[in-house]
């Protein structure tokens, strides 16, 4: 049975570095054979804003419908996106405000603090780009970018395991080095297929 994979790019600019290693994530997945689907946020629209809240619906535009579609189908999410400000960036941040709604991925119990996690099926693979070395990004920032999108979005909604790739610094890194990133994502792709 084939692996359904979704690769999520959460950088806004269609050219970005990250796009380039989503790419390379494709490539491999693709060349062992597995299912491949691509929510580029650069390129589909909607409003990043939840602006009720959970208090009043917001309906969701069809390029969201379809990417909760297409995280329903599959079994293994990758999110491609660069740490901006210690976190992700504001398109990402309210891509999964958007989709990752109560009845979607998660569903409050009535007289209750507990939840049910309604994406418990999947798996998901972080791979995140950085200007700040990651021992400053560890033992400084205490990897807090990682841990909400690991604990508080993608656990809270039953997606487990969760591996993650740093990838930098990227700003003072060399073309060669950064073709060595690329094929390196490239063969973490292949490996999952």
């Amino acid at each position: 049975m084939k692996t359904k994979i979704v690769i999520i790019n959460g950088h806004p600019d269609p050219h970005s570095y990250c796009a380039a290693l989503a790419g390379a994530y494709r490539e491999g997945a693709l060349s062992r054979g597995a299912e491949v689907k691509t929510i580029d946020l650069s390129e589909i629209g909607f409003n990043p804003n939840l602006k009720y809240g959970f208090r009043q619906r917001t309906e969701l535009e069809a390029d969201l419908l379809e990417a909760q579609r297409l995280i329903k189908w599959a079994d293994h999410l990758v999110f491609v996106y660069p740490t901006w400000w210690g976190s992700m960036p504001a398109v990402l941040k309210g891509f999964i405000d958007r989709v990752f709604l109560p009845g979607f991925a998660f569903k409050y119990r009535e007289n209750s603090s507990l939840w049910d996690k309604l994406l418990s099926d999947r798996t998901a693979h972080l791979i995140v780009t950085m200007d700040t070395p990651s021992w400053y990004n560890r033992w400084i920032y205490k990897h807090a970018g990682h841990n909400v999108m690991k604990r508080n979005i993608l656990k809270f909604c039953g997606i487990k395991p969760i591996r993650l790739t740093e990838i930098g610094p990227v700003k003072p890194s060399t073309q060669e080095q950064r073709a060595k990133w690329l094929d390196r994502i490239h063969r973490l792709g292949s490996k999952l297929a």
